[in-house]
């Protein structure tokens, strides 16, 4: 229930304020990013297991001229979860509104968006876990009774108006499913988790993108392009454009795998998909902190990254990789890790051959 001092008169309707429907241009890789998403089911490669759920979901929302289900989509930055709100909305033909978590402070621009929906329509928050609760307070009702409910007045005087707003389908996204209160969370037909796609998946999804970009990549080069991908399509479309430029500028224009790896190389993408600031952490963590374990914000500010960054981005692939590993006690290098850094573990460092193994804290 919204409360009077969130909610005035003013905001059920829009108003001057209300812009987040409409999506602001994105400028220079978003932009070609944006024109690389494919825009059905069937095109979108990779999810298999969530494709099939999805097919099933909407063709039924199809075949009985209903809204669909509401959908929650959880992962890592540049699965896709943007793409399949907008690929929902296109199986079902309807429109698509796109907003995020920290657009909506309160309570109002959530009424103003839920009042312009039609029926079927799709309503995508990115980011739904920074959703403040005023605004869950709302969302509650609009998804369970397609109503807004208002309370107008103080005290004994009070009154509470139901406002009906049209049957809409809300697809939400998040990288931290762990954020998403319980409530919310439960009135989701569908939580979906996406998964890092496999080199093959990465391999055809750069192929595609290669068409569309008009770039000619021989199968070699799109193998390597994908192999340091991190198992994310936003990476390996946005390595494909950096070695589309290197190879028009350096090379003959045509992505093979001679210059695959020598653009990658150029842009300091290295054999196993890390970065500067990948191989910056491991080299903190080996050459100033002798393996670990040390703090998070201590490794963080080491390569002057936020610690957010160095937790949400580079963490969990270092993570995935084996270079890295969490304890109670803080990060510690591998074995793996002071391999790749080209150093040599010192006596009884973490991840040396000697060293003892990990007790009960660490």
């Amino acid at each position: 229930m919204a409360r009077e001092e969130l909610l005035g008169p003013d905001d059920l309707g829009p108003s001057d304020d209300d812009e987040v429907l409409a999506p602001e241009p994105v400028p220079g890789d978003e932009a070609a990013e944006a024109g690389l998403r494919p825009r059905r089911l069937e095109d979108f490669v990779g999810q298999a297991e969530l494709k099939e759920h999805l097919h099933i979901i909407l063709e039924a929302a199809r075949r009985r001229g209903q809204a669909a289900d509401h959908l929650l989509f959880a992962g890592p930055p540049g699965l896709g979860k943007t793409t399949l709100a907008g690929i929902v909305a296109t199986e079902v033909d309807v429109a698509l509104h796109v907003t995020s978590g920290p657009a909506l402070e309160r309570a109002g621009d959530l009424a103003a968006i839920l009042s312009q929906l039609t029926d079927g329509d799709v309503l995508f928050i990115d980011e739904i876990h920074r959703l403040s609760r005023a605004v869950e307070e709302v969302l509650y009702p609009a998804m369970e009774d397609f109503a807004v409910d208002i309370v107008l007045g103080k005290g004994p005087a009070a009154r509470t108006i139901r406002i009906d707003v049209p049957r809409f389908t809300l697809v939400g996204a998040t990288t931290r499913t762990g954020l998403i209160t319980g409530p919310l969370r439960d009135r989701f037909g569908l939580v979906a988790r996406l998964d890092f796609y496999e080199p093959e998946d990465l391999e055809a999804i750069v192929v595609r993108a290669a068409g569309i970009l008009d770039v000619e990549v021989d199968p070699e080069g799109a193998h390597e392009i994908a192999r340091r991908a991190r198992g994310t399509p936003r990476i390996a479309n946005r390595l494909l454009r950096r070695v589309r430029d290197f190879a028009d500028v350096r090379g003959t224009g045509v992505v093979d795998l001679d210059t695959a790896k020598a653009g990658l190389a150029t842009f300091g993408v290295d054999e196993r998909g890390l970065d500067k600031i990948d191989r910056a952490l491991l080299e903190a963590l080996c050459g100033r902190f002798g393996g670990g374990p040390v703090g998070l914000s201590t490794l963080a500010i080491s390569v002057a990254e936020p610690t957010e960054t160095v937790e949400d981005v580079h963490e969990p692939f270092l993570i995935r990789e084996g270079l890295l590993m969490r304890t109670p006690r803080g990060r510690v290098a591998t074995a793996a890790a002071w391999a790749h850094a080209g150093r040599v573990p010192p006596r009884g460092a973490p991840g040396g051959d000697d060293a003892p193994p990990p007790g009960l804290f660490g």
